[in-house]
């Protein structure tokens, strides 16, 4: 019997020449579509073409060798080798199932086996067809490569209309092109234009072809306000190029400067503009979550005047918790987007339990999406999106007038970052110097001292910080306020806010203003009196003393997290009371003039006015050349905020080559108009008095 090793001996030679036959034959015309890939679409079509091709081929080579299995060695012994005597099945066949005859005609088959070839089975080698595909392939490659590729054909030149007439010597240009090679990322392709101005996308490559009759020496092409471009010559034609970033201005100087100059020539340059992306859904930014809800699916579209990439990125932020127990996490994921390259959809769907997101917790999520643009990509971000889920504990609104909130303001939960930061300075102490241990502790205790100023405003006084003279708040005696008598004698409680507030100045908000019940403010007086222990101790360097402190603090603090509501009395704006015994007197001492002070008109147009005066028809006009360089200048420096700042130095250009143009001056002289800033409102002067007004003025003696 044949075991499987005899098996494999007579299978590998024919599935080898079978599997590098398949190849052979493949090869070149996996070569000549890869010629062809390349030609139409760059060196990654070609890649990707042969990569694609390869696969291909070898998975199917492999399945036709697979063919060359036991039923295919039995056919092919039966039928080459005689002395198998149509026997050959036998040899994969137990002996035990055997006659006596079938085992003598077994034993005889393995023998004569043992001395035979495998090789003798292999398929023949396909060398012909192998030669031929090669021939075939290499006309093909051949022809490929000779053929013009569009856009780099010799370009058909247009005539040119450059409106100057031919002068006997002097070359003038007849024939033009100007071929635009865009960024690949723009899918714009190669074009070429029969005219001198264009419009091409920022990073475009320029390439001129002129013609000139008679033939030229040495021509050029002017940049306005930049350096020129050379020319050099290709056969009869002229050629040039240069790589567009900015707009510009230029003409063709075909005869070096001796005849007319040229008329100019214009290539704006468009902006890659940043992908825009808004949020579709939800229509809020704020959105609660509903009962039974457990998952949730923004919908973001991002639209590119080029394309946006498929992928983006969603950055997702959790605030997990209420008051000092609040957590923070933060994590981006990949998104894949749907529909045409220049709007696509992302439609995430985020899974509550995955993220970790409960009850009590905030949502937040923004797209980060980016462009095609090679080689740096633009980036934008969406609009934040927020997704809310309410604890199940909500308080209960009562029939007050005022609003009720719910929690304090965000930074009451810091009293826990300075336990930690005073925790963790008493564990480094031996890593500093005396002098550095204090200075870190004292710079606890003033962010201890900021929250201490932020909690005393719900006590009823202002931001907290040292005492300060009696004037020291900015008040005086005829302020307008009712200062209440001589200032207080020092009560106890020193350090309190209402004790410095009585002492040195009067309070602006009076008891029913105060924003806390009276039990809760007892418990946040407590807290800003550890708070000032705590502080004491941190200056002082001692934090191992303080933290007692602001862990009772902290703990007081929490009550009032925990408190029921907070009310917020509403209260109007406190005027002056109103002096009855001056009321339709006419006794206007004391009184300050109304009159508002007019303040000069500041503006950076001064060339800019200048010339526009210049080239009008008052007492300021030039008739003959003007002084255009510090004008020149000034558009240079102002073209990000000029409506077209190309359009204005053309026409200073114009003027500056024909200063007795009249309508040059004209057009210069209207966009400088356009240019300039428009001047804010003025205040318009009160008209005079009439008959019946002054004699009103004049009964109450007032002035005119």
């Amino acid at each position: 019997m044949m075991d499987r090793a005899q098996l494999h001996r007579w299978l590998a030679p024919a599935r080898k020449r079978s599997f590098l036959n398949d190849v052979g034959i493949a090869l070149p015309v996996i070569a000549a579509l890869v010629v062809l890939a390349g030609r139409q679409a760059g060196m990654t079509g070609g890649l990707i073409v042969a990569a694609v091709a390869l696969a291909l081929t070898l998975m199917i080579a492999m399945g036709r060798a697979s063919r060359h299995d036991r039923g295919w060695l039995i056919h092919a012994l039966d039928t080459r080798r005689p002395d198998m005597e149509d026997s050959t099945a036998l040899l994969f066949q137990a002996t035990s199932e055997l006659g006596s005859l079938q085992r003598l005609q077994q034993a005889r088959l393995a023998t004569r086996l043992d001395h035979a070839d495998p090789t003798e089975l292999a398929p023949d080698w396909r060398g012909r067809t192998m030669g031929a595909m090669w021939a075939l392939a290499a006309i093909g490659i051949a022809l490929l490569l000779l053929w013009p590729q569009a856009g780099n054909a010799p370009p058909t030149l247009s005539p040119s209309n450059e409106g100057i007439s031919a002068a006997p010597g002097l070359p003038r240009l007849t024939g033009q092109n100007l071929r635009i090679i865009a960024p690949a990322y723009t899918g714009s392709g190669i074009r070429d234009s029969a005219s001198l101005d264009a419009r091409v996308p920022v990073g475009s490559r320029i390439e001129w072809t002129l013609h000139f009759t008679p033939q030229a020496v040495a021509p050029r092409i002017i940049m306005l306000g930049g350096a020129a471009v050379t020319l050099r010559r290709d056969g009869d034609n002229w050629i040039a190029s240069r790589t567009a970033d900015a707009s510009f201005l230029y003409r063709v100087d075909a005869a070096s400067g001796r005849g007319p100059p040229p008329p100019l020539h214009r290539i704006d340059v468009i902006p890659d503009n940043p992908p825009q992306v808004k949020a579709i859904a939800p229509a809020s930014s704020l959105t609660m979550v509903n009962p039974g809800q457990k998952s949730w699916a923004p919908v973001f579209v991002a639209t590119d005047d080029h394309g946006v990439a498929p992928d983006a990125r969603l950055r997702i932020t959790l605030a997990i918790g209420e008051g000092e127990n609040v957590t923070f996490s933060e994590r981006e994921i990949p998104v894949s987007g749907s529909g045409a390259a220049r709007e696509r959809r992302f439609a995430p769907s985020l899974n509550f339990s995955m993220l970790g997101f409960a009850a009590g917790g905030d949502m937040v999520v923004q797209l980060i999406v980016r462009d095609n643009r090679s080689p740096i990509a633009q980036e934008a971000r969406s609009p934040s999106l927020i997704l809310r889920w309410p604890s199940p504990k909500e308080p209960e609104s009562s029939g007050l007038q005022g609003m009720v909130n719910t929690t304090l303001p965000a930074y009451f939960r810091s009293q826990r970052q300075i336990i930690i930061d005073a925790e963790a300075l008493i564990k480094q102490k031996r890593q500093f110097s005396a002098d550095r241990y204090v200075a870190k502790s004292s710079a606890i205790g003033g962010d201890q001292q900021i929250l201490r100023g932020r909690y005393s405003q719900f006590l009823g006084g202002e931001e907290e910080g040292e005492p300060e003279a009696p004037t020291a708040d900015g008040h005086s005696a005829d302020d307008g306020h009712d200062h209440g008598g001589p200032p207080k004698a020092p009560s106890a409680g020193f350090g309190a806010p209402e004790d410095v507030l009585a002492d040195f100045g009067h309070p602006h908000d009076d008891s029913p203003a105060s924003s806390l019940d009276p039990e809760t403010r007892d418990i946040l007086k407590q807290a800003v009196d550890q708070m000032w222990q705590s502080e004491t101790q941190l200056k002082q360097g001692r934090p191992d003393l303080a933290l007692p402190f602001a862990y009772k603090a902290l703990r007081f603090i929490k009550e009032v997290q925990q408190a029921t509501r907070i009310f917020l009395s509403r209260v109007g704006p406190e005027l002056p009371p109103i002096d009855m015994t001056r009321r339709m007197s006419g006794k206007r001492e004391g009184l300050e003039s109304r009159k508002l002070a007019v303040a000069p008109l500041e503006s950076g147009d001064g060339p800019v006015a200048d010339a526009w005066r210049a080239l009008g028809d008052g007492p300021d006009a030039i008739r003959g050349p003007i002084a255009l360089e510090t004008l020149d200048q000034w558009v240079r420096g102002n073209s990000d905020r000029l409506p077209d700042a190309l359009a204005l130095t053309g026409a200073i250009d114009a003027v500056r080559q024909a200063p007795d143009c009249g309508s040059c001056r004209t057009k210069l002289r209207a966009l400088l108009w356009s240019a300039m800033e428009r001047p804010g409102a003025h205040v318009t002067r009160r008209k005079p008095a009439d008959a019946a007004g002054a004699r009103y003025l004049d009964a109450i003696g007032g002035a005119r």
